[in-house]
């Protein structure tokens, strides 16, 4: 039998879902991962362990949870943050790693908004200042100005009843501080 010329690669990794060498980085940081992905209609975050058998979630947080705090949660800034600020809140441990997956950062997008949530409910995580979007980004006040421009765009938002975006991120903010641990 003749050796091999060529070793497949993962499955994971042939599909393109998994850097392998960028997770065992990761891993070996012994910290615990905050992972962040963003859908075309929401943004989860998961804080992680790693567990040989198998990682081990520790707290989660998603944007379709932010109904019950007053706000429309999808996946824009806004929303990435308080999802952010609730996993946040939700995590024991206040020590942790950022994960993004195979998405190229970009500085001041929704999951360094998220990111920022984080960092606001008291979990330190390496950071770059930079990377962290602008506040008029964060409490909705550019998303209000558009939607005000473009309202047939926001539909969802209307019949919702949400009209005043950063009075109902405030709100919402404030609940989602008061959450216990």
């Amino acid at each position: 039998m003749k050796d091999k010329t060529f070793q497949t690669k993962f499955k994971r990794r042939q599909k393109g879902k998994t850097n392998y060498t960028k997770r065992l980085a990761l891993i070996k940081s012994k910290k615990t991962r905050i992972i962040i992905r963003k859908t075309n209609k929401r943004i989860v975050a998961q804080a992680v362990k790693f567990n040989p058998k198998g990682d081990e979630t520790i707290a989660q947080a998603n944007s379709s949870e932010l109904e019950k705090f007053g706000f429309y949660g999808t996946n824009n800034t806004p929303s990435s943050y308080l999802t952010g600020l609730l996993l946040g809140k939700r995590m024991s441990e206040k020590k942790a790693i950022i994960d993004i997956g195979r998405r190229k950062p970009s500085h001041g997008g929704t999951l360094f908004a998220c990111l920022k949530g984080l960092l606001d409910a008291g979990i330190e995580i390496p950071h770059s200042k930079e990377a962290l979007p602008k506040e008029e980004r964060i409490n909705g006040t550019i998303l209000e100005k558009y939607f005000k421009e473009n309202k047939e765009k926001f539909s969802d938002y209307e019949k919702k009843g949400i009209t005043d975006i950063t009075k109902k991120f405030e709100k919402a903010k404030e609940d989602i501080l008061k959450v216990k641990e």
